[in-house]
């Protein structure tokens, strides 16, 4: 695909929370109409294609769904035998994924897969390999300026919130004294501050607030210290939300040191760890909200169309959309089994 026509493409179209890459089938098309503005098609994009180079950064995978995400995205690409894959090693922090990602640039892949430390940070660099011709798939942390990416697709942050806030509402509706807990991730991320709005909205409309938040950073170590020190200053405690799985293994060690067993407990993302638990019965958490790293694997097939200048053959587009938004689920012991697949491990 031509520079120009790659620049062109940047406008895309936006496609609603919980779009599927429906075009990854093989069944035949089955009707158009005289104008070619309606279409009824299964799609035809897994055949193969032209060859193309993929380029892939992400965070270092210290962390099970950064780990999924990475793990996705590899096993994807491994499907599909007109493509390469080249990953790159970011480093720790958001200047050495920089420097990863200008020496990509230089590659010149066909296109680029990035989940960034952060998007802010990351935007400029993105844009430089836009503005190169290689179109870009902005992976869940968005960038400041929506041109630095042909495609988005992310979680819903703020709809996981919302999933939350109306399982704890719920539960508690009538109780307008309810001491409901927070324990949300990193608060200097958008993410962060999207869940825990998603979650204020929706309690209200229960008659419910948070009355304590503490944040943490994503780990369990950082999980468990934080949960300590919240469970000491709320001394009864009706109901708690933990924004990540993955810091949720510190977070239910620091309940069973402390013998506390008055609460029930929502989780977020999703971990197979999690959905052991809720399965089991065996701790306050009953369900967690979905922030599925399958998104990676999204990804890897919206670059390899974009790259090979496809759209999405259900859809009647010409490319592939603009923004895709996954949605948020509930998993509760009625329906784990069905998650599973979808888990991961932390």
């Amino acid at each position: 695909m031509s520079t120009s026509r790659r620049r062109l493409l940047l406008g895309g179209s936006a496609l609603g929370a919980g779009a599927l890459l429906a075009g990854c089938t093989s069944n035949e098309t089955k009707g158009n109409d005289d104008n070619d503005q309606t279409k009824v098609s299964g799609g035809n994009n897994a055949a193969p294609g032209k060859t193309v180079t993929i380029g892939f950064t992400a965070p270092a995978a210290d962390h099970g769904w950064i780990a999924a995400i990475t793990n996705n995205a590899k096993a994807q690409a491994g499907k599909y035998s007109d493509v390469k894959l080249l990953a790159v090693d970011p480093g720790r922090d958001a200047p050495a994924q920089i420097a990863a990602i200008q020496s990509l640039i230089q590659q010149k892949p066909d296109a680029i897969v990035m989940l960034p430390y952060d998007g802010a940070q990351l935007t400029a660099v993105a844009r430089q390999a836009t503005d190169a011709g290689i179109p870009v798939v902005n992976l869940d942390r968005e960038f400041a300026d929506p041109a630095a990416a042909f495609t988005l697709i992310k979680g819903d942050n703020y709809g996981m919130g919302v999933s939350a806030g109306h399982y704890i509402g719920r539960k508690l509706k009538g109780r307008s004294g309810a001491v409901i807990a927070e324990i949300a991730g990193i608060d200097t991320l958008q993410l962060t501050k999207d869940r825990s709005k998603g979650f204020a909205d929706t309690l209200a409309t229960y008659g419910l607030r948070v009355t304590n938040r503490v944040a943490a950073q994503f780990t369990v170590d950082s999980g468990q210290a934080v949960t300590a020190n919240l469970l000491q200053a709320a001394p009864k405690i009706d109901a708690i939300w933990n924004h990540d799985d993955d810091q949720g293994v510190g977070v239910l060690a620091a309940i069973r040191q402390a013998g506390r067993k008055e609460f029930f407990m929502v989780g977020g993302a999703g971990s197979l760890d999690a959905m052991d638990h809720i399965k089991a019965g065996d701790s306050p958490l009953e369900a967690t909200v979905t922030y599925p790293p399958t998104m990676a694997s999204s990804a890897i097939s919206l670059a390899r169309l974009t790259a090979q200048g496809k759209g999405m053959e259900d859809l009647v587009e010409l490319q592939v959309p603009k923004l895709i938004v996954l949605q948020s689920e509930t998993v509760t012991k009625e329906n784990v089994d069905r998650y599973r697949p979808l888990g991961f491990k932390s």
